[in-house]
């Protein structure tokens, strides 16, 4: 029927998952690449600008279909004296890696030059090094989903994590939980507390495929990467070990994201929950306040409540 506003399933045409690197990095899909501060991201998504700009298989041995452009925004390093010699100390074509211009007007993840530079480049990968540098007020993530979605290209947002609260490492530093919850893939980076010289890569989140196996690392003396290859780890047991030690507002926060994903909850049940882990009201204020955290009233009870995806 014309005008009509639904539509059936069976006349959906369907298409696979492109993969720029199966099955950690999906085309035309939000990526995240999380981890604490020095812990080897930057260095690591260079090395993967290198192996896709010049056709060479991952680390894992996956091969690369031909050689791609790929698009790198970073906000904390100079162009000349850091980006470059580090793209070329990795091996890649800076033929094919861009960057946009931002000098007189700061790049957002809601930037139009965004698209218009994926486009004009036929980008394969458009990477963020720091997304928390690029997050405008407000930010609607869905919107660069639509362009990665619309050009078929892997968005790799590289994040750093606030440290220690692990309960919830999906929300870890990333700005805002609707990232988390629109990036179909979401991947750590950490160190091998028993091997300290040792990283590991490895997915937290997997919405497109089955969660691929962990891949080790090492830094060389001189620079760039040694890889490892796969490696059998007990991911939630590295997780935990990376989040002993944390400060009273870290675990508050982690409680908070712990009692309230699911669903709303009385704010008294919510200040029970946080004083049973010894965590004051002053302090469960201020998680409050980082999580965003709002209420409301219904039945004669406040409720709390974590932002919903947008």
């Amino acid at each position: 029927m014309e005008g009509s506003v639904y539509e059936y399933y069976a006349n959906v045409q369907t298409e696979p998952v492109e993969w720029l690197w199966y099955p950690y990095i999906p085309l035309g899909k939000l990526t995240v690449l999380q981890g604490d501060p020095g812990e080897g991201k930057s260095t690591f998504a260079l090395n993967i600008v290198a192996r896709i700009t010049t056709g060479q298989p991952m680390p894992d041995g996956a091969p690369v279909t031909g050689k791609r452009v790929a698009i790198y925004q970073c906000a904390e390093d100079g162009i000349a004296d850091t980006i470059k010699p580090r793209l070329q100390q990795a091996g890649a074509d800076c033929e094919r890696v861009a960057y946009i211009i931002d000098n007189d007007i700061a790049l957002t993840l809601e930037d139009g030059r965004i698209e218009t530079a994926i486009k004009d480049t036929h980008a394969s990968a458009f990477i963020i090094d720091p997304i928390q540098a690029f997050i405008p007020p407000d930010a609607d993530m869905q919107k660069l989903a639509n362009v990665a979605d619309r050009n078929k290209c892997a968005v790799i947002l590289i994040g750093h994590m606030n440290k220690g609260n692990g309960a919830k490492a999906l929300y870890r530093g990333l700005g805002s939980i609707d990232i988390a919850a629109i990036a179909r893939s979401v991947l750590m980076i950490s160190r091998d507390e028993s091997r300290p010289d040792i990283r590991y890569m490895y997915p937290i989140k997997s919405s497109l495929a089955p969660e691929g196996p962990a891949i080790a690392f090492s830094f060389k003396e001189q620079g760039g990467i040694v890889w490892h290859g796969k490696y059998d780890l007990n991911t939630a047991e590295l997780m935990d070990s990376i989040t002993v030690k944390t400060t009273k507002r870290e675990r508050a926060r982690a409680k908070l994201v712990q009692l309230l994903e699911h669903e709303d909850r009385p704010a008294k049940e919510v200040y029970a929950g946080l004083a049973d882990i010894g965590v004051g009201s002053r302090t469960v204020e201020k998680a409050k306040k980082e999580l965003q955290v709002t209420t409301y009233r219904s039945g004669g009870s406040w409720y709390w409540s974590l932002p919903k995806p947008k």
